[in-house]
């Protein structure tokens, strides 16, 4: 195993040398003005904007640090209600077949509306940038797990059910010690999906919001012809994906069980 692991880390290391080699190559080749920067550059850039990147010089200039916590906290309170109403909603209709029945025609419409499609909507109703882009990424943390903590419930074993109802437990205790941890790696598979789709709409949210947020420093940086920044941004976007959908892979192989 452990050389199967080195030999994966070494083969991907050199895919990248390789990558990063055919980039340098295609910026220096392409006619002026015309090719993207090179590693080189935007390695150049990184160095700069991560030198400082909590600075604030005023609204349309503020370090890349700032913008990431911003879109960070708009995640967390958009993913963290998200999750609460799904999980809830979600045990509700898995434990009954025919409010389930009844409530998926609903469902079946709304999910693949495009979270980005309520911002006009959500701008008008409340007329607050940030809490509209919120709400966004309410809207797009919603549906995965929202299905995923229904067919997680549904897909426990009667028996555990039927022995809980026998020793009459509360209904609380229930849920927190049976239906729950039952159900627990389908919630955590629908919360890693979730959170990936609700990453990806904030970026796009914030293009349209302006003011803050990684998505707008995107923006503003291609309304400056700053590449290198837009380039080192995007790669930066991509780098926190990963980590979110690492830890909760990680929690996902905690919660694993096996009869």
């Amino acid at each position: 195993m452990r050389g199967e692991r080195l030999a994966v880390a070494a083969l991907a290391a050199l895919l990248g040398l390789l990558l990063l080699a055919a980039w340098q190559a295609s910026s220096a080749l392409a006619p002026a003005g015309r090719g993207l920067p090179g590693p080189a550059a935007v390695a150049r850039t990184a160095v700069e904007m991560l030198a400082d990147p909590f600075y604030y010089r005023g609204p349309n200039d503020q370090g890349i640090g700032r913008q990431l916590a911003a879109s960070l906290g708009r995640l967390a309170a958009g993913y963290a209600a998200a999750s609460v109403a799904a999980i809830v909603l979600g045990v509700g209709l898995g434990l009954s077949p025919t409010l389930y029945r009844a409530v998926n025609p609903y469902v079946q419409v709304l999910k693949p509306i495009s979270p980005l499609a309520w911002m006009p909507l959500f701008l008008y109703t409340i007329r607050d940038s940030g809490w509209a882009a919120v709400l966004v990424i309410f809207m797009s943390s919603l549906w995965p797990t929202l299905a995923n903590t229904a067919f997680g419930v549904a897909g426990i074993r009667r028996d555990y059910l039927q022995v809980a109802a026998i020793l009459q437990l509360p209904w609380w205790r229930r849920l927190a010690t049976v239906i729950l941890p039952a159900a627990a790696p389908a919630i955590v598979a629908g919360l890693r999906i979730a959170v990936g789709s609700a990453w990806v709409a904030i970026v796009a949210a914030e293009m349209l919001i302006g003011g803050t947020g990684i998505g707008y420093f995107v923006w503003n940086e291609w309304n400056n012809l700053a590449l290198t920044s837009v380039i080192f941004a995007v790669l930066a976007i991509g780098l926190i994906g990963v980590l979110l959908d690492a830890g909760f892979a990680r929690l996902a192989r905690r919660l694993a069980w096996t009869e």
